[in-house]
């Protein structure tokens, strides 16, 4: 009996690992690890682009991005000088993750201060 429930337990657990997530990460966990593993290894215009093909194909999987994604995206684009872009990141972000709206609107109205 003892064996039976360990290996109920253990199939509970490792059929939860085995679980789907709720969302698409793409390169981004890989790329916040490169930017500050190595800073300047992965330059902020290569990053947009490999998290805007990202995007398409959470898009095209019906899956939204994670936590965070959209707020990483707009620092990158506020690096290139794309403040509008940075904007609309920074509100999507607010938007999509309520939570994170009082850091966001301090880093938007950061944005202004540039």
């Amino acid at each position: 009996m003892k064996h039976l429930g360990l290996s109920l337990m253990v199939a509970i657990i490792v059929s939860g690992c085995a679980a789907p997530t709720k969302y698409s990460w793409g390169q981004y966990e890989s790329l916040i690890y490169a930017s500050y593993d190595e800073p300047g290894k992965v330059p902020p215009e290569m990053q947009i682009e490999q998290l805007e093909k990202d995007y398409q194909k959470a898009r095209a999987a019906n899956k939204p991005v994670p936590p965070g994604w959209h707020a990483h995206l707009g620092y990158l684009y506020y690096q290139t000088g794309k403040m509008d872009q940075a904007l609309q990141e920074l509100e999507t972000e607010k938007a999509n993750f309520p939570e994170s709206a009082v850091f966001m609107d301090r880093l938007i109205a950061n944005l202004g201060k540039r």
